[in-house]
């Protein structure tokens, strides 16, 4: 007696899970230059490492003798794979099937998926490709019923975010419960013309708001490069796996493991020439900041996040030496590189990322404080900012500060705990205060300026008075900065502290004490 006819049927039904769709909406869907989601997979993951789990999960119909005589796969695949030879679990929607909606769904896959990655501790990749939310009305006829939404796996959606890296990428136009998936990661991904995400699709918000908006007027790449609700934007499928496969490569498999250390081709010793006139000598002239961190950390090694969202904070990942490290940076060229609403909530998601996966972070600082004025006002932009140095003094991760130029106000004192062993190095280049003294003079001197019979030369005068004394080694004579540096020795320096933070982080292994939301 042989279980060979069995076998038999469980191929039958794994091809015809693999047809998804079927034919005709499989070539219609790559029409539009997409790929389907098995090729995805296929494609993200390192050849030949995905096992699925669930294949043939689905909805069969069956003649009055029991035997099969219709087959609909279930619209989500979800499995293991390797990247880079490390492994991760992988679920993707297929939209071929009820277009990714979830009344072509089987929760439980999904949820399957959430706690695989929960319980194995793997890093977790989610293609979402459709609504996943709870389906058309007209699920309603059949049930007979309507529900009380819950979000499947929601409660390992949340836990996955202080354990595991979760990856995810917006494949198409993404909806509902699809675009919460899509937020609720540490790393999201929209591809160029191919890809929507919204709240709601253009015919409930033309119903409901009466804004006639087509996909890519509402959720398109032109909406959210910049709106924050996912961080970086890719030209191609395929561009985003290479994305996401380098997100992956900085971060350990859990917050129970160290952050992988690469070797480096890159010496630690290396001293940049250019950096020795890098920053300008104007202290209003703007540099380019994305020129000068290749001159600091391993050469092809920066990995940059939401770069268009509170575009005056730089954030990105980095090695020294091999050594991942998380970096915060300013762009003087957008408001001066200080602090807003939006790069307030931008740093303090970025602190708390490496705070949660133990990436030590080299913070360079060229701090104006938080921008001022009635927009920023009106944005609460002291809660966000109060927000985000909060989360600097919750970091227990190693810190070190490079102050490059400004540090005032506020904002300035914020980008790191000063009441802690406070690793820094400043730049000749260094200015700092509670003010800009150009400013802080005209609101110190107000009465005096304004009795003086010539306030422009009193204003002179004053300013060349304080021109000596914000000298930074007058701050350094007082200890008030431990020690200026030759800017062109920054990359030994930091390749020295990176090795010694690295002996340290094993006692920070497990769960952040406040676990990171998206």
């Amino acid at each position: 007696m042989s279980w060979e006819a069995e076998i038999q049927e469980l191929r039958r039904r794994e091809e015809l899970a693999r047809q998804m769709g079927g034919k005709e909406r499989v070539e219609k869907y790559k029409s539009y230059g997409k790929l389907t989601v098995r090729e995805r997979i296929d494609k993200l993951l390192d050849e030949g490492t995905f096992h699925e789990t669930g294949a043939i999960a689905g909805k069969a119909k069956y003649d009055e003798e029991g035997n099969l005589i219709d087959f609909t796969p279930a619209n989500f695949i979800l499995g293991t794979g390797q990247i880079d030879g490390r492994k991760v679990v992988v679920g993707g929607d297929d939209f071929t099937v009820r277009g990714g909606a979830a009344d072509g769904a089987i929760f439980g896959k999904q949820v399957y998926a959430e706690r695989m990655a929960h319980d194995l501790q793997l890093p977790i990749i989610r293609l979402v490709d459709g609504t996943g939310g709870g389906g058309s009305v007209k699920t309603f006829d059949t049930s007979g019923h309507t529900y009380i939404p819950v979000n499947p796996a929601w409660d390992y959606v949340v836990a996955n975010m202080e354990r595991v890296p979760v990856v995810a990428a917006c494949m198409g136009s993404v909806a509902g419960l699809g675009a919460a998936r899509v937020a609720a990661s540490h790393f999201s991904v929209m591809i160029e013309d191919t890809s929507q995400l919204f709240v709601a699709g253009p015919p409930v918000v033309k119903y409901g708001m009466g804004q006639d908006l087509t996909k890519e007027e509402l959720g398109g790449i032109q909406v959210h490069r910049s709106s924050g609700a996912v961080d970086n934007v890719a030209k191609s499928e395929e561009d985003a796996f290479d994305q996401m496969r380098t997100f992956l490569s900085y971060l350990p498999s859990n917050v129970w493991k160290l952050p992988p250390v690469l070797e480096s081709g890159d010496s630690p010793e290396r001293r940049e020439e250019r950096l020795i006139s890098f920053i300008p000598k104007n202290r209003r002239a703007p540099y380019k900041i994305r020129e000068l961190l290749p001159l600091l950390f391993d050469k092809d090694s920066i990995f940059e996040m939401g770069r268009y969202y509170g575009g005056g904070t730089v954030t990105c990942f980095a090695r020294l030496d091999g050594h991942p490290v998380g970096v915060l940076a300013p762009d003087p060229f957008i408001n001066g590189g200080g602090l807003t609403a939006d790069s307030s909530e931008k740093l303090e998601r970025f602190v708390d990322l490496c705070q949660t996966f133990h990436l030590p972070i080299v913070n360079l600082v060229d701090q104006p404080g938080m921008v001022i004025g009635l927009p920023s006002e009106k944005k609460g932009t002291i809660r966000k900012g109060v927000r985000a140095i909060s989360a600097v003094y919750q970091a227990k991760v190693p810190m070190i500060e490079i102050i490059m130029r400004r540090v005032f106000g506020v904002g300035g004192a914020g980008m790191s705990n000063g009441h802690s062993l406070n690793q820094r190095y400043a730049w000749p280049s260094g200015d700092w205060g509670s003010l800009p003294v150009e400013g802080g003079v005209q609101v110190a001197y107000r009465r005096e300026l304004e009795a003086s019979e010539d306030p422009d030369a009193l204003l002179k005068e004053l300013l060349d008075r304080m021109e000596s004394i914000r000298s930074p080694f007058r701050t350094a004579e007082a200890f008030g900065v431990e020690e200026i540096i030759d800017p062109r020795d920054t990359r030994p320096l930091l390749c020295e502290w990176v090795k010694d933070a690295y002996e340290r982080l094993p006692q920070q292994l497990g769960i952040s004490r406040h676990g990171m939301r998206p």
